[in-house]
């Protein structure tokens, strides 16, 4: 039996996952590391602590799995887009890594379009030009650490360091770049009129594979540290969410993703480079060789249910009834007891600032219709409504580029929650399915390996013969029309609250 590594760089932990080549989970294993925030707004990790976490993860999951390093046919790597590794020719970390929630980049951005002109570059890019994104954190570095910005010789994505510490090569693939909004999308290729513009040396990055080419191969150092056989191959893999999209089968047009993890985010494949005039939503590389991908993004997804849980946790009264079921479920038994609309509170999801469809690094958290009727559970069935609306608004601005879903498949942490899935439907009314193998970009990774290994001679093959539906969600018109209500004023209070954000964020 040959097997596949699947190897996830998250922005809270690194995930190493195996599988057959039936696409089977044989093991897995994870290590979590911190995420540093030295100034409001900002986000920066060690790439060290993901090599670290990288080298524990390969060696239990091929431990715990009792596999046999020389039957692993490939490596699939996948993780966190949009970060900045900087490298000096040395090989050495010139600062931390800033990730893709960091918004200290906005004066760049505006420097982006005062070059090209606002709709310039998302004609040129597909995309607009946001903080979290690459190309203004190199900027950011040209005009706040000069001295750092000297010393670079390659720039490179968080899955890409981890292909560096385990082969020595500098490489990345189409998906990951696409990212960094330095790519001619159409050519999927570094676009030589971008960087000429914004004046970055094509020298400082790497050279571009498709995902399912196999870059480079584990080093003999790499070899000692991880347990795997020196030679074996590495896939170009994939940035998170077209991993993930493959690891939920979503390579043809016609279907829809959501993924709610830290983030989430609603996914498509198109035959052809679409892209939003208006630059609201994403528009990448696919994994798959010759599509691209659609999709909108909220940044405090899961995260918000996440914030809540920590500073907050279930109330005193559902864990006395329920002593023995875990906190995450504790707060779906409480978000239960609340009917749809939770009696009109309603919750901006907008922790960090936010993405889609609105690009505003100033945009903040609001609960909103704050009455003596609402208890905790109402504030929890809010923020679930919340991030559902918030996601809609990703999947209205597909529809409107005339993509017509009509399936979703639902996947991540958030999709864990019978509650949360059938509230998706609810507001979404869409049938909604989950997956019996539900293992997000890391078995996306992991399926790209096995195509770059041969053994499969397509992605689209190799989903048709692994990933299988578990559970389906269909709307309930009294409640989709509940929140469809709901929704109306959910839209508007961004526009209302727009100019306070700002005000806040200069007080």
């Amino acid at each position: 039996m040959q097997y596949l590594v699947g190897l996830d760089v998250g922005t809270t932990s690194t995930r190493t996952l195996i599988i057959d080549s039936n696409g089977k989970l044989i093991s897995s294993c994870i290590k979590e590391y911190p995420m540093h925030t030295p100034k409001p707004g900002w986000a920066e990790q060690d790439p060290d602590d993901w090599w670290e976490a990288a080298v524990y993860t390969i060696k239990g999951a091929i431990s715990s799995g009792d596999i046999k390093p020389q039957d692993i046919a490939a490596i699939g790597l996948t993780g966190q887009m949009h970060g900045s590794v900087f490298i000096d020719r040395k090989g050495s970390i010139i600062r931390p890594a800033l990730l893709w929630c960091d918004q200290r980049t906005a004066p760049q951005c505006e420097k982006i379009y005062d070059i090209f002109g606002y709709e310039g570059f998302i004609k040129l890019s597909h995309n607009k030009a946001l903080a979290g994104f690459t190309a203004p954190k190199i900027l950011w570095l040209a005009e706040n650490e000069p001295q750092n910005y000297k010393k670079i010789y390659k720039l490179l994505l968080p899955k890409d360091y981890i292909r560096y510490k385990l082969s020595g090569e500098f490489f990345t693939e189409v998906t990951d770049a696409s990212g960094t909004i330095l790519m001619d999308i159409e050519k999927r290729d570094w676009s030589e009129e971008i960087l000429k513009g914004l004046d970055i040396d094509r020298a400082i990055l790497p050279d571009m594979f498709e995902s399912i080419e196999l870059s480079s191969f584990v080093s003999e150092e790499a070899a000692k540290l991880t347990g795997l056989i020196k030679g074996t191959p590495i896939a170009g893999g994939g940035g998170d969410q077209p991993a993930g999209a493959v690891g939920s089968g979503i390579v043809k047009e016609g279907i829809v993703s959501d993924s709610l993890g830290t983030s989430g985010v609603v996914f498509t494949t198109t035959d052809d480079p679409v892209y939003d005039e208006q630059g609201r939503l994403h528009s990448f590389c696919h994994s798959v060789p010759g599509k691209w991908n659609l999709m909108g993004v909220t940044l405090s997804a899961s995260g918000s249910f996440k914030w809540y849980a920590d500073k907050f946790g279930p109330s005193r009264e559902i864990k006395e009834k329920n002593p023995q079921i875990p906190d995450y479920a504790l707060l779906d038994k409480q978000a239960e007891i609340v009917k749809e609309g939770s009696e009109g509170l309603i919750f901006l999801p907008y922790l960090t600032g936010e993405r889609t469809p609105y690009a505003d690094p100033n945009a903040r958290g609001v609960f909103f219709g704050i009455s003596y009727v609402h208890t905790q559970d109402h504030f929890v069935r809010s923020i679930l409504e919340g991030v559902a609306f918030s996601q809609l608004d990703c999947l209205n601005l597909i529809r409107g580029l005339d993509v017509k879903p009509d399936r979703v498949i639902f996947f991540g942490g958030g999709a864990k929650s019978r509650l949360w899935s059938q509230m998706m439907s609810d507001v979404f009314e869409l049938e909604i399915s989950t997956l019996k193998i539900e293992e997000g970009p890391a078995y996306g990774a992991a399926l790209i390996a096995a195509v770059g290994a041969k053994l499969y001679s397509s992605i689209e093959e190799v989903c048709e013969k692994t990933i299988e539906q578990k559970e389906v969600f269909k709307p309930d018109p009294e409640k989709s029309r509940i929140y469809r209500k709901y929704y109306e004023i959910y839209k508007d209070l961004y526009k209302d609250l727009k100019k306070d954000f700002k005000r806040l964020e200069e007080v």
